[in-house]
Parts: structure tokens; sequence; C-alpha cells
């Protein structure tokens, strides 16, 4: 009877270059690369912009605080936006609200003059004051006290004001026709229609402000 045979072990053999787990190591390895390589060109095309700290409201100065550097892709629209890469230009208002995080469009922006707007406190019912905050956009209502009436009695109301932006709110109501109930806020009000709502108030109409559609609101803000 012949002894069994034993069996060879198996040598280990090193893997080829041919081999396909080498090959689809290797195409990993250079897609990373690749990929690190087109995630750091695509970052070195950020350019310094300027955005709204807070909400800006036309007639407010535009101020080094009022704006925060940001790092941002804009491509073909780069020249639309104040570039960070320059001093912010302090001799300049804003012409329209730029909500805060927004960048600042060179549109937005312009003089004084261009502006022409001034601020004016009235008072309002403190309910609809509520929901106020700076940066409301709102239109502006009022009823005429009818001539000659009982007092109380109104007409209207009708459209005074259109699209005015709220610059603040102050509970304390110390505005133009204050009464123990109602609010003081600060209006940007067009300069050639401040008469008007002087006018309005001096003879006691009742002033409503409604946001407008979209208006930032102490419920959305």
């Amino acid at each position: 009877m012949s002894a069994p045979s034993t069996p060879r072990a198996a040598r280990i053999q090193r893997p080829s270059w041919r081999d396909s787990r080498v090959i689809i190591g290797i195409a990993v390895v250079l897609a990373a690369v690749a990929l690190g390589a087109y995630l750091m060109d695509r970052a070195d095309d950020r350019i310094p912009m300027y955005s709204a700290a807070s909400t800006l409201i036309p007639g407010q100065a535009l101020t080094d605080t009022a704006v925060v550097r940001v790092d941002v892709q804009l491509g073909a629209d780069t020249a639309r936006y104040l570039s960070a890469r320059e001093p912010v230009p302090t001799d300049r208002v804003l012409l329209r609200e730029v909500r805060v995080g927004e960048l600042v469009p060179w549109s937005a922006i312009g003089t004084v003059e261009e502006a022409a707007l001034s601020q004016v406190t009235i008072a309002v019912d403190a309910t609809s004051a509520a929901s106020l905050m700076t940066g409301t956009v709102v239109d502006v209502f009022v009823n005429e006290r009818v001539a000659d009436g009982r007092a109380g009695e109104f007409v209207g109301p009708e459209v005074l004001l259109t699209a005015v932006t709220v610059a603040g709110v102050d509970g304390s109501g110390r505005g133009l026709g204050s009464s123990g109930r109602d609010a003081a806020i600060r209006l940007m009000v067009p300069t050639e229609q401040v008469p008007d709502l002087i006018a309005a108030v001096d003879h006691e109409a009742k002033v409503t402000v409604v946001p407008v559609p979209g208006a930032l609101t102490r419920s959305s803000g």
C-alpha cells in the first residue's frame, strides 16, 4: 500500500498590474485627485463682495457696518454688485430695500438727492403696528374726518402713500397725531409727499398702514 501524497502548499502570488482590482484602485485614486483639483480650482474662482449685514432701507446711509464681506461666484454678474476689493462708498445711500444676506447691487444705491426721502414719525394703532419692523414696506391709507360731522365719523379710506418703508417702530406712541393707544412708526417718505402726510394728520385723519404683499414683517422675518 503506497503512502498518501502530501499536498503542496499554494504560493501567494503578487498581484499583477493587469489585475482588475489594481486597475480599479488606481482609477479611484486618480478620480479623487482630479475631483480635489477641480474643487480647489472652483474655490479659487470666488471673489469678495459686500452683502447686507441687516435689512437696509431706502434713505439709509451706506456705512462700513451696514455690510459684510462674503466670497461668492458670480461669473458675468460680478459688475452688478459692490465688490469688497474696494472701500465701501460711504457717500451713497440706499435707494431701495436690500434684505439681510443679499448682495448689494449698484442699482440699489445712489446720492442723497436721488433718494429724495425724508423720515417722518407718525402714530398708528398699536395693533396694526405689531407686525411692523424696520424694513417693512407699507401702503398708507387715510380716513378723513367728516366735516361738521359727529365725533368719530370718517370717510374713505384713500391711499395716500404707496410702497414706503418703515425705518423703525416705537411702542411709546410719540408721533404726529399720537394718543395713549398708539404706536409711533418712522416712515421714509418721498420728500414731495411729506406735506400731504402732515396735512392729513393735522386734520385728524385716521392713518392706517398695510404691509404690501411679500413685505418683511415680524411674522415673516
